[in-house]
């Protein structure tokens, strides 16, 4: 099983960037999948949630309207379209798959997001 982040990087604030997370190893189509991060000295937080169809969506309140969520079963992949970002967007980004009946959950490494002027 692997999750793979990519997209990652130094952005100015206003600036956008998009994530990707590609999977392998598991059936991607019965997953479902989001976003978190993990600021310094914070705790990991979830900043974007997908269903396995894709048909629905669920943001941090902190994230609603600047980023958007996405997958495409075929491609096995996740995304992370973020727009407007602040410096206190500035974190590392992981992504999660889950699925609640065979109560598997597996995460990718992480990549670096830093919104800096």
């Amino acid at each position: 099983v692997q999750l793979v982040e990519s997209g990652g990087g130094l952005v100015q604030p206003g600036g956008s960037l998009r994530l990707s997370c590609a999977a392998s190893g598991f059936t991607f189509s019965s997953y479902a999948m989001s976003w978190h991060r993990q600021a310094p000295g914070k705790e990991r937080e979830l900043v974007a949630g997908i269903n396995s169809a894709g048909s629905s969506t669920n943001y941090a309140d902190s994230v609603k309207g600047r980023f958007t969520i996405s997958r495409d079963n075929a491609k096995n992949t996740v995304y992370l379209q973020m727009n407007s970002l602040k410096p206190e967007d500035t974190a590392v980004y992981y992504c999660n798959a889950d699925r609640r009946r065979t109560r598997t959950n597996y995460w990718g490494q992480g990549t670096q997001v830093i919104v800096s002027s």
